[in-house]
């Protein structure tokens, strides 16, 4: 692994982390909501594709410096920028949960630069949930009222929620365990994957909580770019069993964006990243039909 920060136009910085093949083909890769630069899938596999994965920190979380009032699709042009000074013309994107909707931004906005895509359990616009779809009572609530209250409410509520964890991700991450689909609590029996989470969470609530009431906050909201305008090829990876991102979610993704294919996966869940990473990198960078 190597870190790195690059000082922004604006000033900001953007820190993120490289893992693989560092002269091979270039994929970023978005992490979660919440999540930081720590958050990879299995690096052997990234390596044997030859795939150079650059992972970064959305602003706010880690070492990006919070970038106030930002949107959505504010995040191709601190992409577009770390890409130019990485010597990148053209690249592929990767994204999980609360970053598909980023990977989607760069897919529309960087038709140029981005050859390929795929979001993996990616959540969806609030419009995709599905009335009857399984969900976690907290991420059913933040969809259906997260975008009434206004900025100030909200920061608090994700501290009163989400303090306690932001604290102690480890032992959030126990209690939590009875929530989980059983496909997610096999993968998070594992030590390498159970630290890759816990590692990531605790990189992520460093500096605190304000970045990531921020980015459930725009998971919330409109997008402000139209699906149905992508034309990079996207792959969409989604577990049946997923309750944390309804796969409601993925269908709606797959009949919005023309250029999509959708692999649905029954029994898996939230986590198949960990489990199918290898064929994902393969759907990834396969030439577009």
């Amino acid at each position: 692994m190597e870190i790195n920060q690059m000082n922004l136009i604006d000033g900001r910085q953007l820190a993120y982390a490289q893992y693989g093949d560092l002269t091979g083909k270039p994929v970023f890769f978005f992490h979660g909501t919440p999540g930081s630069r720590f958050f990879h899938p299995p690096t052997q596999i990234t390596s044997k594709f030859g795939v150079r994965l650059i992972t970064v920190d959305r602003p706010g979380y880690g070492s990006s410096t919070f970038q106030p009032d930002r949107k959505i699709t504010d995040w191709p042009k601190d992409i577009f920028q770390l890409a130019d000074s990485l010597g990148l013309d053209t690249f592929a994107i990767a994204g999980h949960s609360g970053g598909g909707p980023y990977v989607l931004a760069c897919a529309h906005a960087l038709p140029n630069r981005v050859f390929s895509t795929v979001t993996i359990s990616s959540t969806g616009p609030v419009e995709a949930i599905d009335p009857s779809s399984e969900i976690s009572a907290i991420n059913r609530f933040g969809f259906k009222f997260g975008r009434y209250f206004p900025w100030p409410i909200w920061e608090i509520l994700i501290y009163s929620l989400f303090h306690k964890r932001s604290r102690d991700p480890w032992k959030d991450m126990d209690q939590q365990a009875k929530n989980r689909p059983q496909a997610d609590s096999l993968l998070m029996n594992k030590p390498e994957i159970r630290n890759n989470c816990f590692h990531s969470e605790v990189e992520a609530f460093r500096p605190g909580l304000r970045g990531f009431a921020w980015d459930t906050r725009l998971l919330t909201r409109p997008w402000g770019f139209s699906l149905e305008e992508i034309r990079v090829p996207v792959k969409i990876w989604h577990g049946l069993a997923d309750n944390q991102a309804p796969v409601s979610m993925a269908s709606y993704l797959s009949k919005k964006i023309s250029t999509s294919s959708a692999r649905l996966i029954p029994g898996e869940a939230h986590l198949l990243l960990f489990k199918y990473w290898e064929e994902i990198l393969a759907d990834l960078l396969s030439p577009p039909k």
